[in-house]
């Protein structure tokens, strides 16, 4: 995608990068382990990965770091769901029009309808981080293939 995109688009591309985690990151892993009961597979994903940014896949995908979401949680405190089974979450990423994704206590992934969380409505987008980041995925091959944007 990045190799040809000035050619496609017109303009260069953006910083494109899947981060690897650092010492830093792994610190934060652990704490945000402490504080999102059942969050197992983010945990191994954090582990292994500080971030993604993906500016150039239709509006754009973000993960946020570990250490991106524990501050967003100490300084504007949890998300309220108010359909999740647990109604608490964290806000884990974004794309680049202000949406926001949020996983629940339970580990279910939704996307907020607006790019406030005042008031938010939600819609569930993946039961679980694996399918979500499979969502991510299947958003950058469809983009790379026909120019569209993804599924999310």
């Amino acid at each position: 995608m990045v190799a040809t995109f000035e050619e496609t688009y017109g303009y260069p591309p953006g910083r494109n990068e899947v981060r690897l985690a650092d010492a830093d990151d792994l610190r934060a892993a652990r704490e945000y382990a402490r504080e999102m009961p059942g969050s197992d597979e983010q945990l191994k994903f954090y582990e292994s990965f500080g971030e993604v940014a993906l500016p150039d896949v239709g509006n754009g995908y973000f993960i946020h770091s570990a250490r991106d979401v524990l501050h967003r949680v100490s300084e504007e405190g949890y998300a309220f769901i108010p359909m999740a089974d647990d109604p608490h979450g964290m806000v884990i990423g974004s794309d680049g029009g202000g949406i926001l994704f949020v996983a629940d206590w339970g580990g279910v992934i939704h996307r907020s309808r607006t790019a406030s969380l005042d008031a938010a409505e939600f819609d569930r987008v993946a039961d679980d981080f694996p399918e979500f980041l499979d969502l991510i995925r299947r958003s950058v091959t469809r983009f790379v293939e026909t120019g569209e944007p993804g599924y999310l």
